[in-house]
Parts: structure tokens; sequence; C-alpha cells
């Protein structure tokens, strides 16, 4: 009789267990890089520029995600010339089975300069893309707005949308926005100005142990927002940018977001969640998440988007910036 019991009560706990992991959301997300062939190349010299282009390439072969890069062809220049080192870099990341696509020449700002000049920059930033992308028998497919500034009215984001289904390009949103951008501004500059070796080693650790936390912070917050919002997980788009903090953090960042139950998918599966039908309610200034966007849409009030993570400000001061 206590056996009989026994053998009930454990196949009461596997069902129980069975039905916990069938409720357990699915969490997917899409990797993309933003700035290529590297972050501010345009505006510093890189230190071992091409080791540490390899390096992050390397590190995201082994890490076996997809990933999306968008290509700002002004960094292709030096002084106004096309450099053949730095278009074998974007070669590079299209060999190593990468998509690529458009980030705007000169990474501009279409509140900025008016939706006409972006058009322009936009077809002038695949000048070198398109041909390079057709040596392989592929083209540019996807466009991603420099400082995820999209359009201030709903009239300009739908012209926008126009011209760019019209040149073959579908816009890749942004769902998990973060200012890794800063951690990577203060990561350079203790790289440039730091002349004590160890100190220099020491600080540049300081920024890799807290890098990584502050992105898996700001992925909860936006799962948080998404079940929020839209009563489950959507699948999420997350931004980095190709420079030395990524190079030497996003095996470890991949890593970790793997661990909080995350599967790594392509842009265009993401996109494939019914959550990016969704209507863009933003018409302010800034760059800010989808998310976020769908949520003006619906009018939610300023508690819902409380509590986002701050960078630290300790890392402001490295960076030299007073504000994100």
């Amino acid at each position: 009789m206590r056996k009989g019991f026994f053998r009930w009560g454990v196949l009461a706990l596997l069902c129980l267990a069975g039905i916990a992991h069938a409720a357990e959301p699915e969490r997917r997300i899409a990797l993309t890089i933003d700035d290529l062939p590297w972050q501010r190349l345009d505006e510093r010299a890189e230190p071992a520029l091409a080791a540490r282009h390899a390096q992050l390439i390397a590190a995201l072969k082994q890490a076996d995600v997809p990933v999306v890069g968008f290509v700002n062809e002004v960094k292709l220049e030096v002084d106004g010339r096309v450099q053949p080192a730095r278009v074998q870099m974007l070669r590079d990341w299209r060999d190593a089975g990468f998509e690529l696509g458009n980030h705007t020449f000169g990474h501009v700002d279409l509140h900025a300069i008016g939706l006409a000049a972006y058009e322009q920059d936009i077809l002038r930033g695949e000048v070198t893309l398109r041909p390079l992308l057709a040596e392989t028998g592929q083209a540019p497919r996807w466009f991603r707005h420099p400082y995820l500034r999209a359009g201030q009215s709903p009239e300009e984001r739908a012209a926008l949308g126009v011209f760019l289904q019209q040149h073959g390009y579908r816009i890749a949103p942004v769902t998990v926005d973060n200012s890794e951008w800063i951690w990577a501004f203060a990561y350079d500059r203790v790289r440039d100005t730091e002349t004590d070796p160890v100190a220099r080693e020491a600080r540049l650790r300081q920024l890799r142990r807290g890098y990584v936390p502050y992105m898996l912070n700001k992925l909860d917050y936006y799962e948080q927002q998404g079940q929020q919002l839209l009563g489950r997980l959507p699948a999420q788009v997350w931004l980095i940018h190709a420079n030395a903090l990524s190079a030497d953090c996003v095996g470890e960042l991949v890593a970790a977001t793997r661990r909080r139950g995350y599967r790594f998918i392509t842009l265009e599966a993401a996109l494939q969640d019914p959550a990016y039908q969704h209507a863009d309610g933003y018409n302010g200034a800034g760059g800010i998440s989808w998310i976020q966007r769908w949520a003006m849409a619906e009018n939610k009030p300023k508690a819902f988007y409380a509590g986002e993570p701050q960078v630290p400000a300790w890392v402001m001061t490295l960076a030299g910036l007073e504000a994100e």
C-alpha cells in the first residue's frame, strides 16, 4: 500500500514539474551590432585595430550566435578615401557568416537633418556595402536608425518606411535598449589615457566586471516591460557596438544570457513575433526601446517606465560624460 502511494506521489511530482516546465516562458533574443567596421573609427585611432577586430569576430563565432552588423561607411574612409583594409573588415564579417545592414553613411540623426537628407545618406551608406554583398549573391536588407531616432510623427515614419521598402530594406528595431556605448567610451578612455599599466588593467577589469551585470539588468527590465505590456515575453532584439569592450566581453555576455534561459535567434526570426506589428506611439526627439514605443501607443502611465537601470556614476565619470 505504501509503495502504491509512493509511486503516485512520484508521478504527481513529475507531472507538476512538467507543468512548471511547460509554463516557463520561451526566452528568445536576436543580437545586433552597430557602427561597423568599428565604433568611433572616424574619430580616434584604435590601438591594434586588426587584432581587436579579429578578436571580436572570433568571440562571436565561438559563441555561435547569429548576428546582423550595421555599417557606417564613413568609417571606411580616411581623408575622404576608402581604405581597402577597412573594407576587408566588412568582408571578414560577411565571410564569417554574419549579415550586414545599413546604418547610414555618416551615423546621422534624422531629427537633425530632415527626411530628404537622411534618405540620401542611407543611399550613400550602401555605395560600398551593396557591391561587397553582391560578391556572394547577397544584398543589404536591414536598416537601423542611428541613435534609434526614427521620426517625430507617424507621417515621417511612414514616409521613411516607404523609402526603405522601395530600396529593399526592413527596419531593425531594438527592444533591449541600453547605454553600452557609455561603458565602451569609458573603456576606451582608460585604454587611451591611463599610463600606469597596473592601474590601467585594474580599471579595465572593474569595467568588464560591471558591464555584464548592467546589461543583464537591462535585459531583465525589458523582459518585465514586455511581459507587463503584452502579457507574454516577445522575442527581443539587443543592441551592442563593435568596440574593444565587446571584443573582451561578448563571450561572457552571451554565456550569461544563455544561463538566464535565453536562446539566440536570427533577427528575421525575432521579427516574426506578432509584437513587431504593434503601433509606434512615440513622437519624441530621443531614441528609445520599441517596447516603450508600443506602450506609448497604448497611453501607458508614467509608472510603466519606472525603474530602468542607469549607468553607475563612476562609469559616467570614466567616460567623461555628465548624463546618459
